[in-house]
C-alpha cells in the first residue's frame, strides 16, 4: 500500500494531519505516525480545469504530445485535473485528437470538452465559421473520451443530440432565447460556456440563456481573469448562483504564461496585447490566465477564500461526476498547499508529490 501522511496541515483553518493511501485520503484528524511536515501551510483540493485550451505555447489541437506536456505545466500550477478543449475545426482533425487521450505524469486527463463545431456563427467568437455545423449525433458518437459539449441549442437536432449523446452538454456560443434555453435543459443540459460571453447578454424583456440558467438553478462556467467580465458582474453571479453552481474556468489559450505577441488559435491569428487576446475581427480569444490566477481574481473582487477555491475543485468535480474537490475520507487525494499570497507551495496528484 503507498501511504502518504501530512502533518501540520492547514484545513478550513484548522491545524490537522491527512493520511493518504493508494491514491485517496482515508483520514482527516491527528495521526501519531511522522510525516510530511507542511509547515502550517493551507491545503485546499487541487484545481479542476473544465474549459482550458492551452498555455506555454501548447494547444489542445496540437496532439497528444503537447496535451501531455500541457498537463505537466498545469501541474505545477495546481491544476490537477483538466478537460483539454477542443476548438472548431476540420472534423477529422477533432476526431484524431480526442481519441487520442494520453497517459501523463502531471494532471488528471478525465476526457476532453469538446468546444463546436454544434455552435451559433453569430456568437462564434475565435471559431472558424467554416467548420460550423448543426448537431450530428451520429457523428458525435464516433468520437472516444468526450466528457463535455458545448453546443448550441437553438441549431436543428439539438433536442434530441442533448438527450442522447451521453455527456454533460454546456449551452455556449449560442443566440439562443430564454424559452430555447429552458428546453434545452428540460432536455438534459446541465451548464452554460463561459457565462455572458458568446451569447446574448441578460435583458429584462429578453432574459436569454442567462435567466434560464438562474431559473433552472444549472451549473455556469465563468472566466474569471478580471478582462471577460467586470468584478460587479462576477459578485452578481457569486450571490445568484453560488459556490455549489458556478464554476470558475480559465479558458486559457496558448498564449498563456507567455508574452504578448501573436499566437495560433483554432487555425487563426490572434494577437495578444497587455495580456489580452482577440481575434482579427477584435473577439477575445479566451484568456492568457490560469485557474489558480483566476481563483486569486475572485478573492480580490471580494468572494471569500474557501468559496473561491470551491469553485475552482469542488463545483466542477461535481458537474463532472468526479471524485474529486474534499479533503474528506474517501475522496483522491489530489491536493495543493498555498502560500499566503496564495501561490503554490506543493502539489498532489493521485496521493503523490509532484514534481
Amino acid at each position: 500500500m503507498n501511504t502518504l501522511i501530512l502533518k501540520n496541515c492547514r484545513v478550513k483553518e484548522n491545524l490537522t494531519d491527512i493520511v493518504i493511501a493508494d491514491g485517496k485520503i482515508v483520514q482527516v484528524g491527528c495521526c501519531p505516525e511522522n510525516g510530511t511536515d507542511m509547515g502550517g501551510k493551507k491545503l485546499y483540493p487541487g484545481l479542476f480545469d473544465i474549459h482550458a485550451h492551452g498555455l506555454c505555447g501548447y494547444d489542445t489541437m496540437d496532439g497528444a504530445e503537447q496535451i501531455a506536456e500541457m498537463s505537466y505545466e498545469l501541474a505545477k500550477r495546481g491544476t490537477t485535473s483538466w478537460l483539454p478543449t477542443t476548438m472548431t475545426v476540420d472534423f477529422d482533425k477533432i476526431k484524431n485528437t480526442v481519441n487520442n487521450l494520453p497517459v501523463t505524469k502531471g494532471s488528471n486527463l478525465p476526457g476532453f470538452h469538446l468546444e463546436g463545431p454544434y455552435i451559433s456563427e453569430k456568437y462564434k467568437g475565435a471559431q472558424n465559421k467554416e467548420y460550423i455545423k448543426a448537431p450530428n449525433l451520429a457523428e458525435f458518437l464516433s468520437l472516444n473520451n468526450i466528457k463535455m459539449v458545448t453546443i448550441a441549442p437553438e441549431l436543428s437536432g439539438s433536442d434530441e443530440f442533448i438527450k442522447k449523446c451521453g455527456s454533460v452538454v454546456s449551452i455556449g456560443h449560442t443566440d439562443c432565447d430564454y424559452d430555447t434555453a429552458c428546453r434545452a435543459v428540460d432536455s438534459g443540459a446541465m451548464c452554460l460556456t463561459h457565462t455572458f460571453n458568446a451569447m446574448p447578454p441578460l435583458h429584462h424583456r429578453n432574459p436569454g440563456p442567462i435567466g434560464a440558467a438562474a431559473d433552472k438553478n444549472i451549473f455556469v462556467q465563468v472566466i474569471c481573469d478580471g478582462l471577460h467580465i467586470h468584478p460587479s458582474v462576477i459578485r452578481m453571479l457569486y450571490r445568484l448562483f453560488g459556490k455549489e453552481r458556478m464554476i470558475l474556468i480559465s479558458d486559457s489559450m496558448r498564449a498563456a504564461c507567455l508574452t504578448d505577441g501573436k499566437y495560433e488559435f483554432g487555425g487563426q491569428t490572434i494577437t495578444v496585447k497587455n495580456s489580452v487576446a482577440r481575434t482579427a475581427e477584435g473577439a477575445i480569444a479566451g484568456s492568457t490566465s490560469t485557474l489558480i490566477q483566476c481563483v486569486k481574481k475572485a478573492v480580490e473582487f471580494g468572494i471569500c477564500e474557501e468559496d473561491a477555491f470551491y469553485m475552482a475543485s469542488r463545483t466542477p468535480a461535481v458537474l463532472m461526476g468526479e471524485n474529486k474537490g474534499l479533503i474528506e475520507a474517501g475522496f483522491d487525494a489530489d491536493l495543493i498547499s498555498v502560500n499566503d499570497d496564495l501561490s503554490i507551495d506543493k502539489v498532489i496528484i493521485n496521493g503523490r508529490f509532484f514534481e
